[in-house]
């Protein structure tokens, strides 16, 4: 539907996020406003508000059903979308919306970035070159976490990943414990199985285990064009912390940026986009689809 409609859906007494709040959660060069989370943001956190509570009452019957204790088992919601495309504060959004919904439940943010395998193994494999291609990841890692969450376990434990270092931090650990809703934020979180068990049936992937998920979608011209005007303002932020992987790139002029930038969404970025991510959108429930100026101009919603 066009955005206008799905603006129609917010609430009377809409979460407020003033501009100050939303500037803390939006990633670089992304221009997201109040009138946004009010007309998109809202209605699309409400909406899988309903999904978590329906969710919450059904696992409650059935488990009074079975006979079986009471074990809160945390919502999981996935957010996929291209590297550049605003998932991240898609992401940080929703999950600040959702915390301050009716009941305010716990709400914790993990990405898929910790998943990645480290640098040395990638160089040890020849990978380091198409890091964010789905088989960079510890794709068994991701999926005994997932599950782990899923079942309902106390405490489970994600590695974490800096950008900053563009490596895993070794020893470094980010506890979920039994949220009410877990969001799952990463490039390949759509992605169907890649591989069949030994008995020729299909194998389980993290997809299986999303309650709700949302794509981010735009044009790849657009999304490419974003890619290097935030590569330009990263040159003096993030690139110039002296610990940086990325300090290299801090003294480039815009044309040596731009020009390195590109190189990187043609070699990498472009064709993961095109043969990993960009296929798995309508596997989705919800697609955002953004226009040229970032704006989410239509929402297209699966209804089965």
């Amino acid at each position: 539907m066009p955005r206008s409609a799905w603006a129609e859906l917010a609430a009377t007494t809409a979460v407020v996020l003033n501009q100050a709040m939303i500037d803390k959660l939006r990633g670089i060069g992304d221009p997201t406003s109040e009138l946004d989370v009010l007309e998109v943001y809202h209605p699309l956190a409400e909406l899988i508000g309903q999904y978590s509570r329906n969710m919450d009452d059904l696992n409650r019957d059935a488990g009074d059903y079975l006979g079986l204790p009471p074990t809160r088992i945390p919502f999981i919601l996935g957010i996929a979308g291209s590297v550049a495309v605003g998932k991240s504060t898609v992401a940080r959004l929703v999950a600040e919306l959702l915390r301050r919904s009716p009941g305010r439940p716990s709400v914790q943010l993990i990405t898929t970035d910790g998943f990645l395998r480290p640098n040395a193994a990638l160089e040890e494999r020849g990978l380091l070159g198409r890091k964010g291609f789905p088989e960079t990841y510890d794709t068994a890692a991701l999926l005994r976490f997932i599950v782990d969450v899923k079942s309902g376990l106390a405490r489970v434990e994600a590695p974490v990943y800096s950008h900053v270092l563009y490596d895993i931090v070794p020893g470094q650990s980010v506890a979920v414990e039994r949220p009410d809703i877990l969001v799952l934020e990463g490039l390949n979180v759509l992605q169907p199985p890649r591989w069949h068990g030994a008995d020729g049936d299909p194998a389980l992937s993290v997809s299986d285990f999303l309650d709700f998920s949302v794509y981010v979608d735009a044009s790849e011209e657009a999304v490419r064009t974003w890619f290097i005007e935030r590569f330009l303002e990263l040159r003096s932020t993030a690139f110039q912390d002296p610990s940086s992987f990325f300090r290299q790139f801090a003294k480039l002029t815009d044309a040596e940026a731009t020009r390195q930038a590109g190189e990187v969404w043609d070699d990498i970025n472009g064709p993961n986009l095109r043969e990993h991510i960009a296929p798995t959108k309508d596997r989705a429930t919800v697609i955002l689809r953004k226009g040229d100026d970032h704006g989410v101009e239509k929402v297209r919603i699966r209804k089965i």
